[in-house]
Order: structure tokens, then sequence, then C-alpha cells
């Protein structure tokens, strides 16, 4: 095998790495922004689409320090640059999140089915721009 062909297989592979921690990290969060939503609204009686927006900023957190650590570990992106950016888009997905959550809501889908929907939908949106210009190597 060639120099290219290797440098192929490794980039390939690297690729595929990134996409399964992606998804073990993604599913984890959406993990916890679901049992977040449900937590609020059977236990403190918060409407959906606040508690919604709870969730999805406690998810936050595992997101990013996820992505940042394990994700995306082999970039050189400084924290407070990769940080902002992911605020940014995670501000982005949140707007996606909520309008989504809403129109689901407005079709009368319970809002668990609701939230199920969203959290499935995103996520390539999310992966794309995180390898592209988060956590882009440089």
């Amino acid at each position: 095998m060639n120099k290219t062909s290797l440098q192929f297989i490794n980039a390939r592979s690297t690729l595929f790495l990134q996409i399964f921690r992606f998804g073990i990290v993604g599913v984890c969060a959406a993990i916890i922004h679901f049992s977040m939503v449900i937590l609020l609204v059977q236990n403190y009686f918060i409407a959906p689409m606040i508690a919604n927006v709870f969730g999805f900023f406690i998810a936050f957190q595992l997101s990013y320090w996820g992505h940042r650590k394990w994700t995306f570990k082999d970039t050189e992106s400084l924290h407070s640059i990769a940080l902002s950016k992911l605020l940014l888009v995670q501000m982005l997905n949140l707007g996606l999140n909520e309008l989504l959550f809403y129109i689901f809501l407005e079709l009368h889908l319970p809002y668990p089915v609701s939230l199920i929907i969203v959290l499935t939908i995103l996520p390539a949106f999310t992966f794309t721009i995180s390898k592209l210009w988060i956590f882009k190597s440089v």
C-alpha cells in the first residue's frame, strides 16, 4: 500500500470513530434531555415547551464536554473558541428544537413522542457543523 492509500484508510477510520463516539455522546445527552423534560413536566408541572429548554441546556453540558474531550479529542481547537462556536450552533439548534417541538405538539402528538422525534432529527445537523467548524482540525 502506498502512503496515499494509508492516509485515506486512516481518515475513514477516524471519521467512523468520530461518528460512533458522537452517537454515544448524543444518545446520552438525548436521554438526559428527555428524562429532564419528563421529570419537570410530571413532577413539577412545568409546561413541556419550558421544560424542553431546561432539558436542552442540561444536556448541552454533557454534549459539549463529551464531544470536546472524546469525540473530537484530536482537534486543536481552543476551549474558548470551541465553546463559543458550539454555543452559537446550539442556540440555533435550540430554536429548531423548540420550533419542531411546537409543531408536533400542535399536531396533538403526546409530548414524549414529539420530543423523541425532535431528538432524532437534529443530530445530523449538529455532527456536520461540529466536524466542519466547531472542532475542525487546524
